[in-house]
């Protein structure tokens, strides 16, 4: 029993000992790619299952950096060699292999597969393993002469850029040297640097094998060169490439070093150990770009540039608040104050008046630069309406402050810019938002109370009172908001205002058609004369028989209406709960280029669709 558990363990243990050199693998930085500056890019190659690793640059935290597992997910393309001297075998078996290398990619990866002999071209586009293991079924040698190996890494990086996975590579398998390419080995890798893609080659050993051209293209890009001795062994090649790419990590981030400066990378692999690496970035040397020393080496890091950020956003606000607390003619003021007997009024009463001085101020401000707009006059009626005690540009100042305060946390939290536009645009709108609900909430409660006023009003001039006695008893035995408006028009009657223009200021505040049909009916009655109790009882009928007909068609609609707020609702609603599920599953959609657009396009169409449920589910009357 116990030679048989043995006997059983030895398949595990070779397993193990050929994965111990991967697994155990040092730490190293495959190259450093500045041609995207101030953008910098490295690979760097870790052992298998190490957690994220830590960049620094001249040894400070690299701020923002961004690591990609290459293992993880990636976007690869496959260049094959079919120029005839990989005619026969060495091209089966050059195609067996690369079949086994894309079956054994991850599902979430993108393979596409380019070939090239004389010229290069294109076998399939990135996509899914299935659709690259069957173009590889159908490649055949070149019938003519020639081998264009550069043509076939532009050709691939041009299409890695395009792909939105941050992780990319190029694998290239040839047997001979670029004879017939139309770029340069330098164009192949100014391309590769753009497409931000890592070239890995293999080359085939021959006679006449020169592997100097595949060395300096892995070599300036961050990959690695690989030797098979044969096509026969590009089997075992491949799966140690495999491997390495199970282990590599591609980290870019934005440097802040200037051109012409030394530049040392150090990243390290907490429990693995760490690599360093230098360059020299191109261009001239500047003078003066060393850092300030009044700024410790920590305010350099993550951490330090947000404590930076925040001690100057908080001498920028204390800055405005001076200036906004600062009062006007304050030193004649203080001249004159001891002589009128205003010194003794306590600090903090002045404190007071200073605050309210200074938003005082700035309303008047933002009104006279805005207020001649349609918006704004749009929205000064609507804080008419609600009878809020703020001022418009009061208002516009708190939906301002609001928006810019929750776009800083946002940008704190998360550095997509959809989410800090959306947060923006959330924190500028909620207080025009609630004003606008609000309003539009009001109104609706004063026409419910509408044939009640009126019959109220009616009674009263059947009593015998008079009609600004009927609107006092509104005012009496009515609730809000009627009783509220109808005593503004009291008060403003008292003032000396004519009684037919307070009401028609009401009407024009309050914006309803009931009420503005109400209003011109008396209005006419008192001047042609007659019966205004009658009047009234008349009028009343006729809004509630309104009313009665609008509720009506409310509920034979409801259906429709329902239909479009599940219909609206119903994405936002899933996409939520898939993103808490399985943010993953998600992330291509939020942090992707294309992802992006197809959010913008979803939403246009769920806004033409809205607007058309709408029109069809309303009712104008």
């Amino acid at each position: 029993m116990t030679a048989r558990r043995l006997f059983r363990a030895v398949p595990v243990l070779l397993a193990a000992l050929l994965a111990a050199p991967a697994a155990l693998a040092g730490v190293r930085l495959q190259a450093i790619d500045t041609t995207g500056f101030p953008a910098v890019r490295t690979t760097l190659v870790a052992p298998l299952g190490s957690p994220r690793p830590r960049l620094h640059e001249n040894g400070r935290p690299a701020v923002g950096y961004a690591a990609v597992n290459i293992g993880r997910e990636k976007a690869i393309v496959l260049a094959l060699d079919r120029s005839q001297s990989m005619r026969g075998r060495p091209l089966a078996a050059a195609v067996s292999a690369a079949r086994a290398f894309v079956a054994a990619a991850r599902s979430r990866d993108h393979v596409g597969i380019v070939a090239f002999g004389h010229n290069a071209f294109g076998v399939t586009r990135l996509s899914s393993r299935a659709d690259a293991q069957n173009a590889l079924d159908g490649l055949g040698v070149d019938a003519t002469g020639g081998t264009a190996l550069y043509d076939a890494v532009v050709l691939a990086a041009r299409r890695l850029a395009s792909d939105e996975r941050p992780g990319r590579a190029i694998v290239v398998v040839t047997d001979g040297r670029d004879v017939s390419s139309t770029h340069s080995m330098q164009q192949a890798i100014a391309a590769a640097h753009g497409a931000h893609a890592a070239v890995y080659t293999i080359g085939i050993g021959g006679p006449s094998f020169t592997p100097s051209a595949l060395r300096g293209l892995a070599s300036e890009t961050g990959g690695s060169y690989r030797q098979a001795r044969s096509a026969a062994g590009l089997a075992s090649v491949y799966a140690s490439l495999a491997a390495e790419l199970a282990r590599t990590w591609q980290l870019t981030y934005v440097t802040s070093a200037r051109p012409g400066a030394r530049m040392e990378l150090v990243a390290t692999v907490p429990g693995a150990g760490s690599a360093r690496r230098g360059t020299t970035l191109a261009g001239a040397p500047s003078a003066g770009v060393a850092p300030t020393s009044l700024i410790p080496s920590a305010g350099y890091s993550a951490g330090g540039t947000l404590l930076v950020a925040l001690v100057v956003g908080a001498l920028v606000l204390l800055a405005s608040c001076f200036w906004f607390a600062s009062r006007r003619g304050s030193r004649l003021r203080a001249r004159i104050e001891p002589h009128l007997g205003a010194s003794d009024s306590p600090a903090k009463a002045r404190r007071r008046e200073g605050r309210a001085a200074a938003r005082t101020r700035l309303a008047d401000l933002i009104e006279r630069a805005f207020g001649e707009l349609r918006q704004f006059k749009r929205l000064q009626r609507a804080i008419d309406r609600v009878d809020l005690p703020i001022r418009l540009g009061e208002l516009v100042a708190l939906a301002a402050g609001a928006g810019i305060l929750l776009g800083f946390v946002a940008a704190l939290a998360s550095s997509s810019a959809f989410l800090v536009v959306g947060a923006l645009g959330l924190g500028l709108f909620a207080p025009i938002g609630y004003v606008l609900f609000k309003a539009h909430s009001r109104v609706r409660q004063f026409e419910n109370q509408l044939p009640d006023i009126l019959i109220t009003i009616a009674a009263s001039l059947k009593a015998g009172h008079s009609f600004r006695q009927g609107l006092q008893a509104v005012v009496d035995e009515g609730s809000d908001p009627a009783a509220r408006e109808f005593r503004r028009v009291l008060t403003e009657t008292q003032l000396g205002k004519p009684i037919d223009d307070a009401l028609a200021d009401l009407a024009a505040r309050i914006e309803s058609k009931n009420l503005t049909f109400v209003i011109n009916a008396v209005t006419i009655q008192r001047q042609i004369g007659g019966s205004l109790a009658g009047l009234f009882d008349m009028v009343a009928d006729t809004v509630r028989q309104r009313q009665q007909f609008v509720r009506k068609v409310r509920g034979l609609t409801a259906m429709g209406r329902m239909s479009a707020y599940v219909l609206i609702g119903l994405p936002f609603a899933l996409g939520l709960l898939v993103s808490a599920m399985n943010p993953g599953y998600m992330a291509p959609l939020y942090h992707t280029a294309t992802g992006q657009k197809l959010i913008i396009g979803g939403l246009i169409m769920m806004s033409t669709g809205s607007l058309i449920l709408n029109k069809i589910a309303s009712f104008k009357g």
